[in-house]
C-alpha cells in the first residue's frame, strides 16, 4: 500500500495532471486478491487463515475500477484528485471467501489460528495459487488492517459509475472461466505450466512436417474417436474440445495450427502447432485429481501432440 502511495506522488510531480484511485480488493479475473480468495477456497473445505481474517474489506469489481479510469479521462471535476473506491459491500475477508464458495456452490467454514507467522502463509499462498510467494507476502501483511473506503468522493464525482456488488461480479468472474476470456499470458514468455485465472493451463508447441490441412485432419480423427467430449468447436486454424468431469472439474484442450513462413524455410509442408490444456478444478476433488494424477498429465498431454504430430506426417 505504501508504494502504492509513493507511485502517485512521484507522478504528481510531473507536468501532467494525475488522477489516482485507491482500492482494496478487486473482484474479478486476474486480480491478485481475488485469484488469491478463488484458489484457496476451491481448495480448502475448511479454509485456515490468522484472526485478522475478520477484518473489513470493501471489495471493487474490476468493471467498476475500469469504469472509473474510463471516466476520469472525460470528467474534468476529478482531473488531478486522489480517490478511494470500493463496491457498495462491506464484508470481512472470511465472509468474502463464504461468500464465493456459495456462488461456487461448495460447502465451506473458517478456521482461525492465532500466531500464523507471515512467511508460512505468504508460502502457502504462492504454493497454491497464482501469486508469488514476494507478493503474497506484501500482499497478506497489507490484508492485516482493514480495507474501507473512508472518503467517499468518487461517488459524488462519478456519479456515472454504477456499482456492482460483490457476488455479480463473482459470478461475472466464474461465466468468464472459458477459454476464450484467458489472457494468454504463456505466449509472453511465461513458464509453460502455471496457474492463471482459476486454472491450470499445461501449454507446448513445435514444428510438425505437414501441412495445415493434413494436422486439421490428424485432431479431427482424434476427436472422432473420442466419446468423453462434451463440446467441440473448430475453425481452419483453431480446435477447441471440451472433456467436463461433475467432480473434479472441467478440461478444455486448445489447438492452434498456423503455416510456417515459407521465407524462413523453403518447404511447403511445415506447420507449427501448440496445444493448450485448460483445466478448471472444482473443490478439493479437482486439486487432487491435478496434484496427484499430474505426472500422468504430463506423459499424456506430450504423448498427444506427438501422436497429432506422427499422424499429420503420414496422412
Amino acid at each position: 500500500m505504501r508504494s502504492r502511495i509513493e507511485t502517485g506522488a512521484v507522478l504528481r510531480q510531473g507536468r501532467v495532471p494525475v488522477t489516482e484511485f485507491r482500492a482494496g480488493v478487486i473482484t474479478g479475473s486476474g486480480s491478485i486478491s481475488f485469484e488469491m480468495i478463488r484458489f484457496m477456497t476451491e481448495l480448502f473445505p475448511i479454509v485456515p487463515g490468522p484472526v485478522w481474517m475478520k477484518n473489513k474489506s470493501q471489495p471493487i469489481a474490476i468493471q467498476n475500477v475500469i469504469d472509473y479510469l474510463l471516466a476520469a479521462l472525460t470528467n474534468p471535476d476529478g482531473r488531478g484528485g486522489i480517490f478511494e473506491i470500493g463496491g457498495p459491500d462491506i464484508a470481512t475477508y472470511g465472509d468474502l471467501m463464504l461468500q464465493y464458495a456459495r456462488i461456487r456452490g461448495l460447502k465451506r467454514g473458517m478456521l482461525f489460528l492465532p500466531g500464523i507467522p507471515l512467511w508460512f502463509m505468504a508460502f502457502g499462498v504462492g504454493l497454491m495459487t497464482p501469486v508469488p510467494y514476494p507478493i503474497a507476502y506484501a500482499l497478506i501483511a497489507g490484508l492485516a488492517n482493514d480495507s474501507i473506503v473512508q472518503h467517499n468522493e468518487a461517488l459524488k464525482i462519478f456519479p456515472e459509475v454504477k456499482l456492482i456488488d460483490f457476488d455479480a461480479a463473482t459470478k461475472d468472474a466464474l461465466e468468464k472461466t472459458h477459454p476464450s476470456h484467458i489472457e494468454r499470458v504463456w505466449e509472453e514468455g511465461k513458464p509453460d505450466s502455471i496457474k492463471h485465472e482459476g486454472c491450470f493451463i499445461d501449454h507446448r508447441g513445435g514444428i510438425i512436417h505437414a501441412r495445415p490441412e493434413k494436422v486439421f485432419h490428424a485432431i479431427s480423427g482424434w476427436i472422432g474417436k473420442s466419446n468423453r467430449l462434451t463440446e467441440v468447436h473448430h475453425t481452419e486454424q483453431q480446435i477447441l474440445v471440451c472433456v467436463n468431469d461433475q467432480v473434479a472439474g472441467k478440461k478444455w484442450i486448445e489447438w492452434r495450427i498456423g503455416q510456417v513462413d515459407r521465407e524462413a524455410s523453403p518447404r511447403d509442408n511445415l506447420s507449427y502447432l501448440t496445444q493448450t490444456v485448460f483445466f478448471f478444478p472444482r473443490g478439493l476433488p479437482g486439486f487432487l485429481y491435478w496434484y496427484l494424477f499430474y505426472p500422468f498429465h504430463f506423459l499424456s498431454f506430450r504423448g498427444l501432440i506427438k501422436s497429432i504430430a506422427k499422424q499429420s506426417a503420414t496422412k
